[in-house]
């Protein structure tokens, strides 16, 4: 175990996804379900936007303005989109310790959806950053390669499984896409404080990499690298 404490804790997601108003403006997470099972009976589309409310317990749901960033990876997650630590059947909370490694770990996983897709190349998609603090005890990995494994996920979604099943709040781990960064995968929403809206990036996807980079804040193109 480790503390981890990064004032400035980076996430990158689409920003085609809005904020759940349940989350946002409900304070007392007690009551979403109720709601949510009201709300239904005029709008059926409501539980498919509010997602899966069972995979958080409710002691460790967030509610508030923002709240709808922290809450989302645990509630919309699926076993079509699994991650390095997890099978899809549970959320994780990702970040990044640095711009540039949420950056590069955001551009590699988005290129393996264009990929699969098969989606010609452009500029294409619009992303945001959300920042936010973190200070908890994580479990250090490190030291552990097979959990760093560029392409083999089996031995870190095993241990993210158990991990979470002890009780563990999450990872600390060296960012596989960019070369002495640390990234962090939290198993509860109540982990990580509250973040707020930084910057958008377009991606350019060139047809096999993203290799390009744009800040549309501050209008600055960054290339990336292999």
């Amino acid at each position: 175990m480790v503390m981890t404490n990064w004032p400035r804790a980076v996430r990158i997601i689409r920003s085609i996804y809005p904020p759940i108003d349940l989350f946002e403006d409900i304070s007392d997470p007690r009551d979403w379900e109720a709601i949510a099972s009201l709300e239904s009976k005029t709008n059926p589309r409501i539980r498919e936007e509010i997602g899966r409310l069972d995979l958080v317990p409710v002691n460790r749901r967030v509610g508030g303005p923002g709240a709808s960033y922290v809450m989302a990876p645990f509630v919309h997650c699926s076993t079509d989109r699994p991650g390095r630590f997890t099978d899809g059947s549970y959320g994780v909370y990702s970040a990044a310790n640095d711009d540039e490694v949420a950056i590069r770990e955001i551009a590699y996983h988005h290129a393996r959806t264009m990929a699969a897709t098969n989606e010609k190349p452009g500029w294409h998609s619009d992303f945001r950053q959300l920042i936010g603090s973190l200070n908890a005890e994580l479990t250090d990995i490190t030291g552990d390669p097979l959990c760093h494994d560029p392409d083999d996920w089996s031995h870190p979604q095993a241990l993210g499984r158990q991990a979470r099943a002890n009780g563990a709040n999450g990872l600390l781990y060296n960012s596989v896409r960019c070369p002495g960064g640390q990234c962090v995968a939290l198993f509860w929403p109540d982990i990580m404080a509250i973040p707020v809206q930084g910057t958008h990036y377009r991606l350019h996807w060139d047809g096999s990499r993203v290799d390009r980079v744009y800040d549309q804040n501050t209008s600055t193109e960054y290339r990336l690298t292999a």
